[in-house]
């Protein structure tokens, strides 16, 4: 079994928000996207990691029908992506990486003007967020810090109630306080029944806040999607001592990563395969080893799996 075949998740059974299928998308004769399959269950929160370049922006450009697909298809809250979107769009919130659009508009007018293509706007909700993050309706876009004008994209997205909340490194130009003000502000409103968010970010304590279920972008496929609680319960880092020491690591078929540190051999295993603990038992005799299991944070994780 490849490695991919043993992280990807079954396809969930129940009502998908989104459901992408055989997704191809090249640029400049690189694949980026490669025959990805992807099923974002409803009223979850998915956080999607991968490495810088990995293709995580474009692939939620593709979702929401912003980048053309060089094959494959979508479906988006039960609607195919190639027909016209009609009411779809008011269930679809999207910050997007930075936000420049009209820079000569006050941010009141912006969001006035915003709030006339939305069947459902929440203007206290946009009142109490412009007062908490200290946004002015009268400045210009255009006078806004990089962050603030995050702050003012994150607004437009949570006014419209979307059902369908898509984030793309919403939080890179907030600053600590900023950031925790925002999660704050998102956990109680995705944890509403029938809420869907994918949430794209490299901070990885972010998305162990809200509990998200994770997705990894590798290869230009989603080769991992399990709750975040799942991956604390199965994986584990497994380290091999001895006196002597080891030169390299020994080879533990199915383990994810392997490496050396101060003379011991560690591995990142899945704990869920059955296979996994006997095998670490038997290698651990046959080196003359002790073995340890270490719990590990998500961002450990990410680094062995991406």
């Amino acid at each position: 079994m490849t490695m991919h075949a043993a992280l990807a998740a079954a396809p969930d059974e129940n009502l998908s928000a989104v459901s992408a299928r055989a997704l191809l998308k090249s640029f400049d004769g690189r694949e980026v996207l490669n025959r990805l399959d992807w099923e974002v269950p409803a009223g979850r929160v998915v956080g999607l990691l991968g490495r810088n370049g990995a293709g995580k922006t474009t692939l939620l450009r593709c979702l929401l029908g912003l980048s053309p697909l060089d094959a494959g298809s979508i479906e988006v809250l039960g609607e195919p992506m190639d027909e016209p979107r009609g009411q779809r769009l008011h269930r679809i919130g999207y910050v997007p990486q930075s936000f420049d659009l009209f820079p000569w508009m006050r941010v009141g007018d912006f969001l006035t003007f915003t709030a006339a293509f939305y069947k459902r706007w929440d203007s206290a909700l946009v009142e109490r967020l412009l007062d908490e993050w200290q946004l002015e309706r009268k400045k210009k876009i255009a006078a806004l810090s990089q962050g603030q004008r995050q702050m003012l994209a994150i607004v437009r997205a949570l006014a419209p109630d979307p059902d369908l909340l898509v984030l793309d490194e919403p939080v890179a130009s907030l600053d600590p306080i900023a950031r925790r003000d925002f999660l704050a502000t998102l956990i109680p409103l995705v944890r509403r029944p029938g809420k869907t968010v994918i949430f794209s970010t490299h901070i990885t304590t972010d998305l162990e806040r809200v509990e998200a279920d994770i997705a990894l972008l590798r290869g230009g496929c989603i080769a991992l999607q399990r709750p975040l609680a799942e991956l604390r319960a199965h994986f584990r880092r497994a380290w091999l001592s001895r006196a002597s020491g080891f030169s390299a690591a020994p080879m533990l078929d199915g383990a994810l990563d392997a490496d050396l540190i101060d003379a011991r051999a560690g591995y990142v295993v899945d704990l869920s395969d059955a296979r996994m603990r006997p095998a670490l038992e038997a290698l651990a005799a046959r080196e003359g080893a002790t073995l340890e299991l270490a719990s590990l944070d998500l961002e450990d994780l990410f680094v062995a799996l991406a």
